[in-house]
């Protein structure tokens, strides 16, 4: 992962040095996918002069600064800038099947995402904050999840249907929604809360317009619901994905249609109710059987066909192209427009202009190069 917004020599090595932030070094870091042992190794010092540096314990010189500077790719100025902004824990599908690193890693690219934000927000107007603050406890009943979702539909004033924009929506009410760099790709789709405003990481790799859909719906459930719940605990992740289900396919509209089995026109039914409410397969079968439309042995039966057709990794589906955000996107077209170039934008701050880009694509293909 490349930090420095360009490859000039460290002139401004001497201002960084003397006001050198320990807190900056540990998200350099961690978008690195480093551990302090790592990085230590790299320059020829102790895990402990790291972890002296990172608490502010001891400041390093300045050869010892530009060492560090080129083990991560970082401009010597981003260590000297202020504090990281302040993030909640971000909620991950799975807290076991995502390493530390990983985590560790992902929380420094939602900080990275949330310093860009507020700098930008210097310059360009982003809509109000505007998100129904709905608490559910994790032990609470299922039904207060589905009520939930009920509310936070009329809280958007959505008309009977499917949603048609889930990112629009979320980006309307002051969210913003960004794909992740590709040193957390392996990443489920992830949100937080942070002191500028609240934040959904979409996974870019995930090429499906109908499950992207889901996890957008499923993080916005999170920050709606999930202010204090354990981050990747099963209740809470079973609580967003019941939020995602009820705000995409409300029960009183979606019931009707559902089938009771795969059997007969069952697939063909299924595949029509995918297009037009914009869901998978997968999440259709899931919410016939969690309305009790479907049994568990025809849930079961379908979840197998779909495996041995192939569909768990890629449904069929004739929507080909990603929901974009364009949060980010549009207030980096304002700049550049009004002739701020990205380099000028983040000049002084240290902040990586590659990731940058990365953080205010529209589509994840905009990453391949």
């Amino acid at each position: 992962m490349v930090l420095n917004s360009d490859n000039r020599p460290s002139g401004a090595l001497a201002d960084a040095t003397s006001l050198f932030n320990g807190q900056r070094l540990t998200m350099a870091r961690q978008l690195a996918g480093l551990k302090k042992a790592h990085l230590a190794e790299s320059i020829g010092m102790s895990p402990a002069s790291v972890t002296g540096w990172e608490s502010g314990a001891k400041l390093p010189n300045r050869a010892t600064v530009a060492k560090l500077s080129l083990a991560l790719s970082v401009d010597p100025r981003f260590f000297a800038g202020g504090p990281p902004p302040r993030i909640s824990r971000p909620h991950f599908r799975s807290l076991r099947s995502t390493t530390q690193l990983a985590q560790d890693e992902a929380e420094a690219y939602g900080r990275f995402v949330a310093e860009v934000i507020g700098l930008l927000e210097t310059s360009v107007e982003f809509p109000q904050l505007l998100l129904p603050d709905l608490p559910v406890d994790p032990n609470d009943p299922i039904e207060e999840v589905e009520i939930a979702a009920r509310i936070a539909r009329d809280f958007f004033e959505l008309p009977l249907g499917p949603v048609q924009h889930v990112v629009r929506l979320a980006e309307k009410a002051g969210v913003a929604v960004v794909f992740s760099e590709p040193g957390v790709a392996s990443i489920d789709a992830y949100s937080l809360h942070s002191s500028t405003r609240p934040v959904i990481v979409l996974n870019p790799t995930k090429d499906d317009y109908y499950r992207q859909r889901f996890d957008a719906a499923h993080e916005l459930g999170h920050l709606i619901m999930h202010h204090d719940a354990e981050p990747g605990s099963k209740p809470a992740e079973d609580q967003a994905n019941r939020f995602a289900s009820e705000f995409l396919m409300p029960a009183a509209q979606i019931r009707p249609h559902l089938p009771s089995s795969t059997a007969g026109r069952g697939w063909q039914e299924l595949a029509e109710l995918k297009e037009h409410w914009g869901v998978s397969l997968a999440a259709l079968l899931y919410r016939a059987r969690s309305l009790g439309v479907m049994n568990d042995v025809s849930y079961r039966n379908a979840v197998i066909r779909m495996s041995q057709n192939g569909w768990r990794r890629a449904e069929p589906g004739r929507v080909s192209s990603l929901e974009m955000p364009s949060m980010l996107a549009r207030a980096r077209e304002v700049l550049l427009d009004v002739g701020v170039d990205d380099q000028q934008f983040l000049s002084g701050s240290g902040l990586s202009v590659q990731m940058y880009q990365i953080a205010a694509a529209r589509t994840p293909l905009a990453l391949a190069r």
